[in-house]
């Protein structure tokens, strides 16, 4: 190491750069005038190097005075620099592949589209469609001209909305934000000001935000309270207030009820909160109907999810419900995953484990088949995030779009909307105070004689700014996240003296007690801004508080603004920049980054400045000109205030009430007046699944377990005795009036309404246990029967019990099964069919003794499903099969349609070849491809592949 010279030199140019590499400093070092091309390289390759462990290593060098130890830290981290480096640059390449595929993939996907519509597609659209280049600078537009615009007369409509956010922790009042990353402005703060918003909006009734109820000593005791009012109606005296009007948040128990979980743990509990959920929308829409619906229930106007975990619960509750899903992603998984994976530091194995981010981007995936709007904050956000997603494509949206507004065929695929809708906020206050303040910028207030009228914060802040208090500010509130660019801006502040002579700086970076016991990256980001603070002596002329309450937010905004002070973002990317509005409403001029929302809020405000967050020059000069041109600031906030009602309340909401209205409406269509149920309704009604796996019996028996009983906790035994310890715990005290009642009801309206509506409780019995060729089992026959008979051993308890059966079989071999064992399909209440495409009431849905399929269920589950197109598809991509790089290979014949299993709602194929079968994961995204929305699954022991409707399936059906 010693003898080899050209290393040495490199290792010492490492030393003599300082921490200029380690900083981020970008100025090019041939713009200083001291060019050397040693240092030049050595400082290049660590600044591209995003490592912290680097940093500290570096910092043990410089402080080691040993030469023999000096040489080996050195030595180690000339080894990982290298190391690092080769490391990003097979990174890149492997993100260079992955995007090159995913082109291949969606330029495949559109041509077999245009292939399918071509016989009745415009020469426009194949235009459209067939233009497959990708061009950057083409953004998605939505003409919105043809929408009739939400306005104050719709008053009568009286809607029912419901919002979810599962996640972190939600109130009205003192919400604590930024407590931990799942409880951030951005998300949390926003629905609870929308519901509020939505409920004084004329036409707008009910808005009740679910979210997840948490009794747990960690968190407030409000957190486990059930319900909190936010809201009480809308503000016209016109308008009917009624007994459940206004805006609520409902907070449903799902997983531990003593533990408040971060997000990533919540994904297998999703199931509980929608039966939750839906019982509740059941009485609420109940309790509705009798107030304002004429004794018709009123249900749910839309479905609104927020973030990955609530889209995928409301992707379930509008399918359950068969009513309008909206979407609001905040943050995207897809997004995250390649920036995390461009850090290099995680592997995509570890990133999974850490952040569950292939469950949240299926969520996420889920939520767009379902959905019927997408709402976002900024185009960025439709063009840059949503683009990476299977089942977004702008052309193949616009084309679809197109095709349904002029009544054509779309066969079968579809596309969400998307809408930009910016963010509310209520201005009532704070354009009061811009107006009191026009008259009287001055900050001789602050140390008058009366401190009652001087805000806390405002001494705080000025408590670091002790020799110029009244000085103009520059103004920057964000988390300490390395994303936000905090440190750039304070050494662009420290670097020029000009602007330090005219300006002090404020850094709102959050709450924090002790900086050793905050996250590893705010930690660093927090030190750095201590050690550049002493670096460039800025004691006097930075402030950065350590604790600040929401409502002290909007009195730092002012504090700004009247020192005619300027508000900035610097982050390297912002999705939306929510401050830059709050701040355009104070009367604060902004500088912000030209990454991200803030292009739209400048286009709509036009009150200041963008800049590149990575140059730190432009970003001083951008203050220097705001803060010494004086009519120029004056423009930037007056142009702030005449424009600020674009990101209102009220105006939010009228757009958003005018997309959700372009929707296509749909509300349930099963039939809800069964007379003489035979139990108190409320009871009725919240019966629902959550409690399966205790209060009730599910046989699923498939090859691989020999037919043999679910596992159970209980222990082993046979099926009478697992029977037997279900029903015990399913039992209630019942009076024997209640017990003769049912007795009683059992015998009427059979033929009317099914006898599964008046049944307590409900065993599930799954029959998944077939042979090699696909056929069912016989050994099923015997469990069927012992379950039956185990049953019937309570003869009153029994009555109110029912069985359901659920398979994959289609209703025909199913009958043909039961026969063969002397069941009596009666037995049963419900038939689950061709894994839940159909569902069969015995007794109730018959005709010359033949059984026909509910059709309230097959009205319900027709919703986006297109046969015709998907056997085509499922035809051409499962015999077109690929080789290992993607390219489609000589066809062979992997399946065939199994006539005998299909229905109206279910297409069947026999699987010829298995080896060449692709993996579902692979088919289900090549179908959002195409913007086909169904369920695929391998199943008969992988002797079959069922496609059905995405609102069907076994637990769907249940519900």
């Amino acid at each position: 190491m010693a003898v080899n010279e050209w290393i040495n030199g490199y290792l010492e140019a490492i030393l003599n750069s300082k921490s200029s590499h380690i900083d981020d400093n970008k100025e090019s070092l041939r713009e200083r005038g001291d060019f050397n091309p040693t240092k030049y390289f050595v400082e290049e390759v660590v600044t591209g190097v995003d490592e912290t462990d680097l940093h500290r290593t570096w910092i043990k060098v410089v402080a080691t005075r040993n030469t023999r130890e000096r040489s080996s830290r050195l030595e180690n981290m000339c080894w990982r620099i290298w190391h690092l480096t080769r490391k990003k640059k097979q990174l890149e390449w492997e993100d260079f592949q992955r995007v090159a595929k995913r082109r291949f993939e969606r330029e495949q996907g559109r041509i077999d589209v245009r292939e399918d519509m071509s016989e009745d597609m415009s020469e426009s659209e194949k235009g459209d469609i067939g233009d497959i280049g990708e061009s950057p600078n083409k953004t998605y537009q939505h003409n919105a001209s043809s929408l009739e615009v939400w306005s104050d007369d719709k008053k009568e409509k009286k809607l029912y909305i419901v919002l979810i956010s599962l996640h972190g922790l939600v109130r009205g009042e003192n919400m604590e934000l930024g407590r931990d990353s799942d409880t951030g402005g951005q998300v949390i703060k926003y629905v609870v000001e929308l519901a509020r918003a939505l409920a004084k909006t004329p036409g707008v009734y009910r808005v009740d935000l679910f979210t997840r109820q948490v009794s747990s000593p960690e968190v407030d005791w409000s957190y486990g309270e059930p319900t909190e009012m936010l809201a009480v109606g809308s503000d016209d005296p016109d308008d009917d207030v009624g007994e459940s009007s206004g805006a609520y948040i409902i907070r449903i128990p799902f997983g531990p009820p003593d533990k408040y979980l971060r997000k990533e743990l919540l994904w297998q509990y999703i199931q509980e909160f929608v039966d939750g959920a839906l019982a509740h929308i059941l009485n609420m829409s109940t309790a509705l109907g009798e107030q304002i619906g004429g004794g018709h229930p009123v249900w749910p106007y839309v479905i609104h999810g927020h973030y990955a975990d609530a889209g995928d619960s409301a992707a379930i509750l509008s399918g359950a419900l068969n009513v309008p899903m909206v979407l609001t992603g905040h943050s995207l998984g897809r997004n995250k995953l390649e920036q995390l994976l461009k850090q290099g530091r995680q592997s995509k194995e570890d990133i999974n484990s850490t952040y569950r981010i292939m469950r949240r981007i299926e969520a996420e995936e889920l939520s767009l088949d379902a959905a019927e709007l997408v709402i976002t904050s900024t185009k960025q956000e439709v063009d840059e995030q949503w683009g990476l997603y299977d089942g977004f494509d702008v052309k193949l949206e616009k084309v679809l779009r197109a095709r349904a507004r002029q009544g054509v065929d779309c066969h079968g695929r579809f596309m969400p909307r998307m809408a930009v809708i910016p963010p509310g906020m209520d201005f009532s206050k704070v354009i009061q105070e811009a107006n009191e303040a026009d008259g009287d910028p001055s900050l001789t207030n602050i140390e008058g004689p009366s401190p009652k009228s001087v805000p806390a914060i405002w001494s705080e802040v000025n408590y670091a700014i002790f020799d110029k208090s009244t000085q103009t500010m520059i103004l920057a509130l964000s988390r300490p996240d390395p994303k936000k660019n905090i440190t750039t801006l304070l050494k662009a502040f420290g670097e020029c003296p000009s602007l330090r002579g005219l300006a002090n700086l404020t850094l709102i970076m959050g709450n924090r007690d002790d900086i050793e016991e905050m996250s590893a990256g705010n930690a660093s980001v927090l030190t750095t801004v201590l050690k550049l603070v002493d670096k460039y002596d800025l004691y006097g002329q930075v402030a950065f508080p350590k604790h600040h309450k929401q409502n002290d937010v909007p009195e730092i905004y002012r504090l700004a603004a009247k020192t005619k002070g300027v508000f900035i973002n610097p982050a390297l990317v912002e999705p939306f920049g929510l401050t830059l509005i709050e701040a355009a409403a104070h009367g604060l001029p902004m500088v912000a980054t030209k990454n991200g929302g803030p292009v739209d809020i400048h286009r709509a405000l036009n009150n200041g400045l963008l800049i590149d967050p990575h140059d730190q020059q432009g970003i001083a000069n951008a203050l220097l000109k705001l803060l010494s041109e004086k009519t120029l600031w004056q423009e930037c906030q007056k142009s702030g205030w005449r424009n600020i009602h674009l990101f209102s309340w009220p105006e939010h909401c009228h757009t958003y009430l005018t997309r959700v209205a372009s929707c296509r409406m749909r509300h349930p269509a099963w039939k809800t007046d069964t007379p003489a149920d035979g139990m108190p309704k409320e009871e009725s009604l919240n019966d629902s699944l959550r409690d399966v796996q205790d209060a009730s019996l599910v046989l699923s028996i498939d090859g691989d377990r020999s037919c043999s009983i679910n596992d159970s906790s209980d222990g082993g035994g046979d099926i009478q005795d697992q029977v037997k310890r279900v029903m015990s715990k399913m039992k209630k005290p019942q009076s024997s009036d209640q017990v003769s009642e049912i007795n009683k009801n059992d015998n009427n309206n059979l033929s009317n309404y099914p006898v599964l509506r008046k049944r307590r409780k409900l065993i599930v019995i799954a029959v998944d246990c077939y042979d090699s060729k696909g056929e069912p089992e016989k050994t099923m026959i015997s469990v069927i029967q012992d379950t039956f008979n185990a049953i019937k051993l309570d003869s009153q308890f029994a009555k109110g019990v029912g069985v359901a059966i659920s398979t994959a079989m289609p209703i025909s071999e199913l009958v043909d099964f039961l026969k063969n064992g002397n069941i009596k399909v009666n037995e049963f209440d419900a038939m689950v069919c061709s894994s839940g495409s159909e569902v069969y009431y015995p007794g109730t849905c018959e005709e010359n003794d033949e059984l026909y399929p509910d059709p309230d269920y097959a009205s319900h589950v027709e919703y986006r499903w297109g046969s015709d197109g998907i056997k085509k598809t499922a035809w051409r991509l499962m015999n077109t099969p690929e080789d290992q790089e993607g390219k489609s290979v000589k066809p062979s014949k992997v399946i065939e349609e199994d006539v005998r299993s299909s229905n109206s709602h279910c297409s069947s194929f026999l699987i010829k070849d298995v080896e060449k079968a692709r993996k579902v994961d692979d088919l289900r995204q090549k179908f959002r491809m195409r913007g086909l929305r169904c369920h695929l699954m391998y199943c008969r022991s992988s002797t079959r592949m069922q496609v059905i409707p995405l609102l069907a399936s076994r637990a769907q059906a249940l519900r």
